[in-house]
């Protein structure tokens, strides 16, 4: 039963947190976060999906955290990004694929509300406590192999994707430092109260 309900939690958590992702990149021409305007630009230039580009950043990123630090690549992970990419597709394809946003305004309040979600349902994924996703962790291996702390590691690790996307004319502006320095508030927001649920729920079954 445990088990069921940290899967419950993965799943929910996953979805509501690609469907703020996808809220972003709905207003990309104000700025994406940086991982998202590399896949975002990759798309417009080479071709296939955003979704499937999250996924082969994943297996790129999974066979350099395992050099940064020397042990075999968490094969697990790449099902987690598997079914983030698959979820980013869905969304895009299902909801916000049918409309456009054209006002400044509307466009501003679809990014922080993007936000908001985003640390909603990270904060719900994260206490299933399975395979994280092979951005996250990147900016653990660089933490470890470059001994720093988790901020320093977080900002090399958006850095990582800001160049190619900024050399590719991604959609980076003021959209982006505002999801940089907000993301993770947004987590931390949430984070405690589902903390304290998922305890409750596992010592209840």
């Amino acid at each position: 039963m445990k088990f069921f309900i940290r899967l419950l939690f993965f799943i929910f958590g996953l979805s509501i947190m690609t469907f703020g992702v996808c809220m972003t990149i709905e207003v990309a021409d104000i700025g994406v976060g940086a991982w998202d305007a590399l896949n975002v630009v990759l798309t417009e230039k080479v071709g296939l999906s955003v979704g499937k580009w999250v996924m082969i950043d994943g297996a790129v990123l999974v066979i350099v955290n395992s050099l940064l630090v020397r042990r075999r690549p968490d094969l697990l992970s790449l099902l987690t990004i598997i079914f983030i990419g698959s979820l980013i597709d869905f969304w895009l394809i299902t909801v916000f694929d049918l409309f456009t946003m054209e006002q400044f305004i509307a466009k501003l309040g679809m990014l922080l509300m993007g936000i908001l979600i985003i640390g909603f349902g990270a904060a719900i994924y994260l206490q299933a406590k399975f395979p994280q996703s092979p951005i996250d962790n990147f900016m653990l291996a660089l933490k470890e192999r470059l001994h720093v702390n988790l901020m320093t590691a977080k900002t090399l690790g958006e850095i990582t994707a800001l160049v190619p996307a900024f050399f590719l004319k991604g959609p980076i502006s003021y959209g982006t430092i505002i999801i940089t320095f907000t993301v993770g508030p947004a987590i931390q927001l949430f984070f405690p109260y589902f903390e304290k649920l998922m305890k409750q729920l596992q010592a209840k079954y």
